[in-house]
């Protein structure tokens, strides 16, 4: 009984201490203590990740929305435009779609240069350019006009996957840094004195491929999204092309 009780005596002891410094290193490692304990150098890192965060969930949201829209609407858009009796009633109807519908905008240019080029018949325009070749860079550049605003944001959202993991790292170094300087001054170097500092410099990190993460899986998710919208734009403007040089619909989806 005397061993058994000098035994559990022994062992209070050494778990004393070890808890005592497991809850010093708890308390040293949270983030609220992060937040109190920064410097002005993780100030500015944050606020900058904070904005990255902030821009690429905003692009994520918007192109997210926008380019449902756009899939949602399309079928419907190409289908009125066909299925109207004559080409002035297809026109009229893509001119009642919304202003930022881009199969409506490329069938209107398509129009516009067919209209035009046709007005120019025996003139400068009609001898330079034929009508084929005249209708089809109107196309070009209307299909170009509408893939510079499908991808509007892309190039951010790459730009904030790439670089806020390196924005997070050099919070971390500097906070590792900073930590080191304490550490050294203070003259102390346990466990629990290096700890809480070094894994306070930690969280950049994880704050970086916070930020980083999202806008690389969005990135990824809209470049596929965008490749799958561009070639609707592509079948669409080749049979707008056949219909306004020829007259009549040669696509593959003539006979519909």
């Amino acid at each position: 009984m005397f061993l058994q009780n000098t035994a559990a005596a022994l062992l209070a002891f050494l778990q004393a201490p070890t808890q005592g410094k497991g809850e010093a290193l708890a308390n040293g490692l949270s983030f609220s203590k992060f937040l109190h304990d920064m410097a002005t150098f993780d100030w500015v890192v944050l606020i900058i990740l904070v904005i990255m965060s902030a821009c690429s969930w905003f692009f994520i949201i918007f192109n997210g929305i926008r380019n449902a829209i756009i899939r949602s609407r399309a079928d419907k858009v190409v289908r009125e435009f066909w299925e109207a009796g004559s080409a002035q009633e297809s026109i009229r109807a893509m001119e009642a779609q919304p202003s930022g519908e881009p199969f409506s905008k490329i069938a209107l240019d398509c129009a516009v240069a067919a209209t035009h080029h046709q007005k120019a018949d025996g003139g400068t325009l009609a001898e330079t350019l034929d009508r084929s070749e005249f209708i089809d860079r109107a196309l070009r550049q209307s299909i170009a006009r509408e893939t510079v605003r499908l991808e509007s944001g892309l190039t951010l959202l790459a730009a904030i996957g790439s670089a806020a993991v390196y924005v997070g790292l050099l919070g971390t170094v500097l906070g590792i840094v900073h930590a080191l300087v304490s550490i050294g001054a203070s003259g102390s170097a346990s466990i629990t004195t290096v700890a809480g500092p070094v894994g306070q410099a930690l969280y950049m990190t994880a704050l970086g491929l916070v930020t980083a993460i999202p806008a690389v899986l969005a990135y990824n998710f809209f470049a596929r999204s965008n490749r799958l919208t561009l070639s609707r734009f592509d079948d669409f403007a080749h049979d707008l092309h056949d219909f306004f040089v020829t007259g009549s619909r040669t696509g593959g989806e003539a006979n519909n």
